[in-house]
């Protein structure tokens, strides 16, 4: 059987978002492999549009940890998005930055590069970063529900 994977994973973002909705959206809560097809898809589709600075940016419903967004990099088989990331979570130089919307946006204000157009240190592979993807849509593959 073949799939058009694009649209596979998003009628499966779809039950995701559907499954975080009945669990007051707390993505922790929401099975695999739904928890991760939730996360990279919602996560992804930010970074795509802006960098790590949209997704800082972002004040995620729930604020779950960024520890939970890293994981499902790690789980896709992509660390290098998961370790950037971790990275420009940990710049924030604070605990629980997910739960300080304008603490993050102050820092970033402050460490903004204008002639880059990125936060100085932070490491943006995550941004248009295709194997995310190809690395999902083969981790979906890998269960056997198909």
């Amino acid at each position: 059987m073949t799939y058009d994977w694009e649209s596979l994973l998003r009628r499966l973002y779809d039950i995701a978002i559907e499954k975080l909705s009945d669990v007051d959206d707390d993505f922790s809560k929401v099975e695999e492999p739904f928890q991760t097809i939730g996360i990279i898809y919602s996560a992804q589709g930010v970074i795509d549009n802006g960098g790590l600075i949209y997704f800082f940016q972002h004040d995620w419903d729930g604020q779950p940890p960024y520890s939970l967004f890293v994981d499902a990099y790690d789980r896709i088989g992509r660390p290098e998005a998961a370790q950037a990331i971790r990275d420009a979570a940990e710049s924030f130089g604070f605990d629980y930055p997910e739960r300080d919307w304008q603490a993050r946006r102050e820092y970033m204000n402050c460490h903004y590069n204008p002639e880059k157009r990125e936060i100085d240190g932070w490491n943006d592979c995550v941004c248009g970063d295709e194997l995310v993807w190809t690395n999902l849509e083969k981790w979906v593959r890998s269960f056997e529900w198909w």
